[in-house]
């Protein structure tokens, strides 16, 4: 039987749980996971087959995001490293798949191990996507128009010095260091994944990924935990639209308190979920008219394979990345968390929840993410 060894950056419950439910795919495999354990009270019973690996700080990581610096050091990709390889001498994998565990980059290779990595194609350097300025020193400096010039402008040098941690990584095990791009260093693997749909990136789904392979779209990677709904649920009203906020583990802080005060004084009922109380998605999302989420991938995939457009409430470039995505498509807005007040959410929400246009591009999309049959493109990449 191979043995699939998952690894998962647990800087966001997102990385954990694209994870664990790819493991849960991997029937007629030996199948390890492994990753920091300060989501494992959130996500239910673990694996058997679980093993603890440090990941940095999630204040560390955020705050890094906020100030658009480097995420990790060179003490920090040194140490991944040798975390990395006591876990690859003890498991003995066939294959490791990573989820954002960049270190693996270096660390299976010095292994001997073939990697896999599970991102999302707006990080590849050969699907250009337009990258919306997020919320950061930049535009609190300069606003958003200007500063969306000056980070156009500023992107490739950014990128190269995002990505030095990497490279002097690289050089320090004696591996080739090229002048990599930020994004280089986000794809790097015998083979890349992109838990995405490619019709989101008008692209064709044997795109190459940077390795030269093809067909690297495996569609979005959902999960929802298995937890009761919450109190009342049966007792809410029927006649007015149910607006579900999920936030997730990397919305900004302080938000959820705006959000629903922006919702009380309209015609809805609002439930939401927080990353220290999940609720079922999977079951309360066809109820719902909208959904309100942080603009992740993994919260916009959840909302649109149910049909349901979504407000992306935007924090980091990953967030921006996706939800412009989804805004292109037309089954979404994206909203700058950074400049946000009740009254203007109100607006956003009052314009969602009268697009029917909106409603039925969704409803496609979901017929779109359901023929994907993630698990088993998955299983096929991994064969």
């Amino acid at each position: 039987m191979n043995r699939v060894l998952l690894v998962a950056e647990a800087v966001t419950l997102a990385h954990v749980t694209r994870c664990l439910a790819l493991s849960s795919a991997l029937d007629g495999y030996e199948v390890h996971v492994a990753w920091d354990p300060r989501y494992n009270r959130l996500i239910g019973p673990l694996p058997a087959r679980y093993s603890r690996i440090h990941t940095i700080p999630g204040e560390r990581f955020f705050t890094a995001l906020a100030r658009g610096t480097p995420i990790y050091s060179m003490s920090d990709l040194v140490r991944y490293v040798t975390d990395d390889l006591a876990l690859l001498d003890r498991v003995r994998p066939d294959v490791v798949v990573g989820d954002f565990r960049l270190s693996l980059d270096v660390s299976a290779r010095l292994a001997g191990i073939r990697y896999v990595t599970v991102t999302n194609a707006h990080w590849s350097p050969h699907i250009r996507v337009p990258a919306p300025v997020p919320d950061i020193t930049l535009t609190r400096l300069f606003g958003v128009r200007l500063g969306q010039r000056l980070f156009d402008l500023g992107q490739p040098a950014v990128g190269r010095w995002h990505a030095r941690p990497f490279r002097r990584l690289r050089r320090r095990y004696g591996l080739p260091a090229p002048a990599l791009d930020i994004r280089d260093a986000y794809t790097q693997a015998d083979r890349t994944l992109f838990a995405d749909v490619a019709e989101l990136f008008d692209a064709p789904f044997d795109a190459p990924d940077p390795n030269g392979s093809t067909g690297g779209f495996i569609g979005p990677v959902l999960w929802s935990p298995d937890v009761p709904l919450p109190p009342g649920w049966d007792e809410l009203p029927a006649d007015r639209p149910l607006v579900y906020v999920s936030l997730g583990s990397s919305g900004r802080r302080g938000l959820l308190p705006l959000v629903l005060r922006a919702l009380a004084d309209l015609p809805v009922v609002a439930v939401h979920s927080t990353a220290g109380e999940l609720l079922p998605a999977h079951r309360i999302l066809p109820r719902a008219s909208l959904v309100i989420g942080n603009g992740g991938s993994a919260g916009n995939y959840q909302a649109l394979a149910a049909g349901r457009p979504v407000i992306g409430i935007c924090d980091n470039l990953d967030q921006y990345f996706s939800m412009s995505l989804v805004e292109r498509a037309g089954a979404g807005w994206l909203v700058r968390g950074g400049r946000l007040t009740p009254p203007a959410l109100r607006d956003v929400v009052r314009r969602a929840l009268a697009d029917s246009s909106a409603r039925a591009r969704a409803e496609e999309l979901a017929g779109v993410i359901a023929g994907y049959e993630t698990a088993e493109r998955f299983r096929k990449a991994l064969s």
